[in-house]
């Protein structure tokens, strides 16, 4: 017989007797008493961990806030990936919105009728209005996992497949789909067993299924048959669901917003440091009792989206890297040797039944590219520095790294030359490099390794030197005294000797009166920055200086005037290579390209700039080790260079603002065959023949030039 409804409201348990009403009541205390012993064993599991060396909740509101800004906005999902984006937004949106809908009705079923012995608030307007927003956000979660399953099964997006791909995320993708599709289904079949009312129009996507199921001929009381074994099966693997939520893959819902919130601003950019206490054999991640609750969370915090992997230089040059799965072994293994189903090996090592293989370590450049794409924040490179310090303390260093590493204790260099040599490029020069150690400056020039003896790089360092001296500003070197910056001494995991080199560098510093440094590499602008502050209090040692990288500073002295680059055109393209330590790590990205801009070069720009560059492959290390690599990632760099830009092989020139890039292009031309198409610039050394090309005349006021940034000339 037809229920003709007309009150503008629903029975939730239509067709449902009392005692299945009961035996649902009791199915849904059994679900979440199964998701809340889950929750409880994931983070007392993080609990047992050890405690992580940054603050992670400090300010937690603000924490809260700008994690939800991130997640809600979905902005790392659509960053490279329209597609990617607009599905997680309607997944997550969707999803949200069916969360909260059922949420309401619960309140009102449960606690505003039952308990408290109100009225229903589920009838009226509030009832049609929550129907169609139910109905609308419904379908853009089912538009969603459809897109989901498309990129996965028909398109097979080679970055959501890999070694831990494996059958319980297609259980997830699909109950997904199966959940959204079925609430549909039984809406539809309600809609016609209750004789269609009117008011359920707003039901559109229930309304257009009850009029396609009449269609078919299925009458009001097949209706209501089929909806009885509907709604059970709706609701049964509903409850699965949040059971099994813990337990699984769907963890990361609450994972990757923790994970969010407790995230690190600083991440890659500083790393964590060893204790004091620490003993050799304590060093490093030696087992999973050495990871903290913060690096649990990051593994569980995991989605296997493959970003990480697509975007890693090192994998797409064939070595043996692939950060998701350095990731997801890490977290394989734990979860393995705690349920008792594996014996106990190292975590890393040099071949052997480690978890992690040396040469996976040996392989990363330290870019940050896998973090800046981690729609999760999962900080990857704390996880490798830690894997890279037990390789140090074991010995298993690739022979070239533990050279450099000798030569920086010995000499102070990675070259190994002696420290009287270092400001030897200064020689050519027609006028004299002030001494910082002899005289007050406003800048102390921190030269670097590179530009101090490597006879490509001294170019850069005299053009500089020309550029500063032209503008008059205060500025001073340490000569001797200035000792390797250790970014990438502590990248390798030479912790020691990178608190050693802090400690002499701030300490020499320490007695020349300046007012700021500035660098010639990003790398040394990175460290001093982000690092050298909290490593030197703990040393006790002074180290509270604003730091600027070179471009910074110079193109104060353009815009002012005190470079007059005026009338002066260069008539070719180039195009610039974002460093990745100016760039992504510290989100510098105009001042280089304003002052190509201000030579009058044409800047075409490469399709990965700014923060999605794509990495010479000199960081972490890269520059002293031999990799096994099918394409070099300079040569592949140039390769973008002149086929993928707008001005294509018209591209004269490649610009960069860093002396390790410069090393590597310059080795990239060669290996790569590329010494005919294009030439490797540093924009110090653009700007001087610039210059040289124009009148060269320069004004030397003492104009104070300045920005926001704190930079200034005077």
């Amino acid at each position: 017989m037809t229920f003709l409804q007309t009150t503008p409201t629903r029975e939730t348990f239509w067709t449902i007797s009392p005692v299945g009403e009961v035996a649902f009541y009791f199915f849904a205390a059994v679900a979440i008493l199964v998701f809340l012993y889950g929750l409880y064993e994931r983070f007392a599991r993080y609990a047992r961990g050890t405690e992580d060396p940054f603050p992670r909740l400090d300010d937690l509101s603000t924490r809260v806030t700008s994690a939800a800004k991130i997640v809600g906005s979905n902005e790392k999902q659509f960053d490279r990936d329209l597609y990617g984006g607009l599905m997680h937004s309607f997944i997550l949106w969707g999803f949200l919105t069916l969360l909260i809908g059922t949420t309401i009705l619960a309140i009102d079923m449960d606690i505003w009728t039952k308990l408290l012995g109100q009225p229903s608030f589920f009838v009226g307007d509030f009832y049609l209005s929550y129907s169609l927003v139910m109905d609308a956000m419904g379908l853009l979660f089912v538009v969603g996992v459809g897109m989901a399953l498309y990129r996965r099964y028909a398109v097979r997006n080679e970055r959501l497949w890999g070694k831990h791909t494996s059958n319980e995320d297609a259980l997830f993708v699909w109950s997904l789909f199966l959940l959204g599709v079925g609430g549909y289904l039984i809406e539809g079949l309600r809609i016609v067993g209750t004789g269609f009312p009117s008011f359920e129009t707003v039901s559109f996507v229930g309304y257009f299924l009850a009029l396609v199921f009449d269609a078919a001929g299925v009458s009001a009381g097949l209706a209501e048959s089929l909806y009885w074994w509907g709604w059970w099966s709706h609701a049964l693997l509903a409850l699965a669901f949040v059971a099994w939520i813990p337990y699984a893959k769907p963890f990361h819902m609450i994972s990757s917003f923790a994970n969010v919130v407790t995230r690190d601003e600083k991440a890659g950019r500083r790393l964590p440091g060893v204790p004091s206490d620490a003993a050799p054999d304590e060093i490093g991640y030696t087992s999973v009792d050495d990871f903290s609750w913060k690096a649990m969370l990051d593994q569980d915090a995991c989605t296997k989206c493959g970003r990480c992997s697509s975007v890693c230089p090192a994998k797409a040059s064939g070595r043996n890297l692939d950060p998701r799965d350095v990731i997801l072994d890490l977290k394989t293994y734990r979860e393995e040797l705690d349920a008792g189903e594996t014996d106990s090996v190292e975590i890393v090592a040099d071949g052997g039944t480690s978890v992690i293989d040396s040469e996976s370590m040996e392989s990363c450049m330290a870019c940050m590219a896998c973090m800046d794409a981690c729609p999760v924040e999962i900080e990857h490179l704390t996880h490798f520095t830690e894997m890279n310090r037990r390789l140090t303390e074991t010995g298993q260093m690739q022979e070239n790294v533990q050279d450099a590493m000798m030569n920086v204790f010995q000499n102070g260099n990675a070259f190994g030359d002696p420290q009287r040599k270092r400001p030897d490029w200064t020689d050519d020069l027609d006028f004299e490099v002030p001494d910082a150690r002899e005289a007050d400056v406003e800048f102390l020039w921190y030269v670097g390794d590179y530009p101090s003896y490597d006879e490509r790089n001294q170019r850069v360092a005299r053009s500089l030197a020309r550029l500063f001296e032209a503008s008059g500003v205060s500025y001073g070197i340490l000569y001797e005294d200035e000792q390797n910056d250790g970014n990438d001494v502590r990248r390798v995991g030479e912790e020691g000797l990178f608190e050693m080199l802090v400690e002499d560098n701030a300490g020499a510093m320490a007695d020349c009166e300046f007012e700021k440094i500035v660098c010639t590499d990003p790398h040394s602008y990175n460290t001093f920055s982000n690092e050298y502050p909290e490593m030197a209090a703990e040393l006790g040692v002074e180290f509270d200086y604003p730091v600027f990288h070179y471009t910074q500073v110079v193109e104060t002295l353009v815009e002012s005037g005190r470079i007059d680059l005026a009338g002066t055109e260069l008539d070719y393209t180039v195009t610039y290579h974002d460093p990745c330590h100016l760039g992504r790590y510290n989100h510098e990205y105009e001042a280089p390209r304003e002052l190509v801009r201000a030579t009058g070069a044409r800047l075409s720009e490469m399709p990965r700039n700014r923060k999605d560059s794509f990495c010479c492959g000199g960081g972490g290390g890269g520059l002293w080790m031999d990799q096994n690599e099918e394409t070099k990632p300079s040569e592949e760099r140039l390769r973008e260079a002149l086929e993928d830009t707008d001005a294509g092989d018209a591209v004269e020139k490649f610009v960069v603002a860093c002396p390790m890039c410069g090393t590597m292009y310059e080795d990239g031309r060669k290996t790569g065959d590329f010494e005919d198409d294009i030439e490797v610039i540093d924009v110090a050394e653009l700007l001087v023949e610039a210059l040289d090309a124009g009148s060269g005349a320069v004004s030397v006021e003492d104009v104070e030039v300045g920005d926001d940034s704190g930079v200034s000339a005077d």
